[in-house]
């Protein structure tokens, strides 16, 4: 496991602002990591971002949100592709590489269930 030191993102502070905004209007309930080059280095200018989402409450269901996530990154003034993959349709071998080297974004916390 990474240590749980918040290592820097390589992308630009406003860009990950906008990019946690997105996360929160259309994901909030999702923990939010990110993994890839822009993580562990080696990212150029034109890199993609790879996300993924897992569903705090139960890993192995998918998160809500996904596609309208998706969405709003294609239609938002981010300049990168945004790669966003859900913990729960990806095999556990890549689960195991995600694992190693990522940093977390978005905690997300379960929805209230009103009785």
């Amino acid at each position: 496991m990474p240590s749980l030191e918040r290592r820097p993102l390589q992308l630009a502070a406003h860009h990950l602002a906008l990019l946690c905004q997105l996360l929160q209007a259309h994901v909030p309930h999702a923990q939010v990591w990110a993994y890839g080059s822009r993580v562990h280095g080696g990212a150029h200018e034109g890199s993609d971002l790879d996300l993924v989402l897992r569903n705090p409450a139960n890993l192995s269901a998918p998160s809500e949100g996904w596609w309208e996530l998706k969405e709003a990154l294609q239609e938002s003034a981010l300049p990168i592709l945004v790669d966003v993959h859900d913990w729960a349709r990806l095999p556990v071998e890549f689960h195991r590489n995600i694992e190693r080297d990522y940093v977390e974004l978005q905690s997300g916390k379960p929805p209230i269930e009103m009785n």
